[in-house]
């Protein structure tokens, strides 16, 4: 099977003779300049695609993917609530919660945390915050009022991991729970407090959760915030939580307006907004490398141009069309963009999926904390290669090199033979 002349040409032209040395080192320059911006590309996208999945699993691992609250003090049908929201198609399980802002109190610390009243029997069915408890369970909440231990008879709580390190206690031990939000008394108001028993540890992976949350049973949290028979709101789980949009516009059509229907995106709408948002544009400067690298690719082509003036003029002399000779130009650039485009995806994905265990190796190494889980929201750098992604950066790739070839091509189709051998 032969080439076409024009191919074969434009890969003949990339072969540097002994005096063409110089403008092979900058097709090699070219090649590695494109490899190079899309091989960064792919690595910091593939960890900001990471980052947000990563997220956004921390997030709905300890949160619901809808809530529902009632508009007022508190929602007191909260069992009629459930049974009809577990009707709407497409939500697999609904409990009540409630929230609260309160202090935790040790003989070593003091801080301030959410505490959430859960049913330990139902929660489970929607988070998974029973998956990710590292000591005792959520069942651990139940009341034992018949207990005969004295130390049993006392509530239990449910504190993170980083939290249990913050105020020095660990399974077992006693703790304050104090409302700022106390009792009138003659005396002004008095902070509510009352002790508990830690009877689990949980670790979500997320730091700022591990360090500001608590539960208890509903129960005690009713007891305690003098709440009665009233809770803050629902939690829902539904089958797909990208559909949760939509299946909260649904509950919210059965609940009435008396209800707030919020699913989990708009719960977290800021950081997923800033997340993609910085994810665009983050695309938009690394792709400002693969520009850079095509201007190698016009610099190299305009001197091959030059170099090859009297080549192309005996071409068109022997009949060559002007669209032929910027043929040859374009695959010759073509083929630098492609080779350095496909070598910088191999080596983006594979860099990608490995990115891991050099960041630990470096890190053993070195002793420096690249992800430090007190500034960021992640105790570890998760990578998800988006294949749909690395097609697009290598398209763009591509697509930007072949315009970097046309200028140099089409000068190079308009060289007058004459011209050119003048002086020859």
């Amino acid at each position: 099977m032969f080439l076409p002349y024009e191919v074969f040409i434009g890969l003949r032209y990339l072969k540097a003779k002994r005096k063409q040395t110089f403008i092979s080192i900058i097709t090699f320059i070219s090649i590695a300049g494109v490899m190079v911006g899309v091989m960064a590309l792919i690595v910091v996208l593939a960890v900001m695609t990471g980052f947000q999945e990563d997220l956004r699993d921390k997030i709905l691992g300890t949160n619901s993917h809808i809530v529902v609250t009632q508009y007022g003090e508190g929602m007191h049908d909260f069992n009629d609530v459930a049974e009809k929201v577990e009707k709407v198609q497409g939500i697999v399980a609904a409990t009540p919660f409630i929230y609260s802002q309160i202090m935790l109190t040790s003989e070593n610390n003091v801080s301030g945390v959410v505490v959430r009243g859960i049913d330990p029997e139902r929660e489970a069915d929607v988070t998974k915050v029973g998956e990710n408890m590292e000591e005792g369970s959520l069942t651990d909440l139940i009341s034992k009022e018949d207990a005969t231990d004295e130390k049993d008879k006392i509530p239990g709580i449910i504190i993170g991991k980083e939290l249990s390190r913050i105020l020095g206690v660990f399974l077992g031990e006693e703790i304050n729970m104090v409302s700022p939000l106390g009792n009138m008394t003659p005396m002004g108001m008095v902070p509510r407090m009352k002790k508990y028993r830690i009877v689990g540890i949980f670790d979500s992976g997320m730091y700022e959760y591990d360090t500001s949350l608590a539960y208890i049973s509903i129960e005690s949290a009713q007891t305690f915030f003098n709440m009665k028979d009233t809770v803050t709101g629902i939690e829902v789980k539904v089958t797909d939580f990208f559909n949760a949009h939509h299946i909260a516009k649904e509950v919210r059509k059965v609940l009435g307006h008396r209800y707030l229907v919020r699913d989990w995106m708009q719960m977290n709408r800021n950081i997923f907004t800033a997340l993609e948002m910085e994810k665009a544009v983050m695309f938009i400067i690394l792709l400002l490398i693969i520009l850079v690298a095509s201007f190698n690719i016009v610099s190299t082509l305009i001197m091959v141009v030059m170099e090859k003036g009297k080549d192309i003029a005996i071409l068109k002399s022997m009949g060559a069309t002007s669209s032929s000779i910027m043929k040859i130009f374009l695959i010759e650039g073509m083929v630098i963009g492609v080779v350095g485009t496909l070598l910088g995806g191999a080596a983006g994905v594979i860099l990608s999926l490995n990115l891991e265990n050099l960041l630990i190796a470096f890190e053993k190494s070195t002793g420096i904390k690249i992800l430090s889980p007190e500034v960021y929201y992640l105790d570890k750098i998760p990578v998800h290669v988006n294949y749909i992604d690395v097609f697009m950066i290598m398209a763009s790739a591509i697509a930007i090199t072949l315009f970097a070839t046309i200028y140099p091509a089409w000068q190079a189709s308009r060289l007058d033979p004459a011209e050119a051998l003048r002086y020859e």
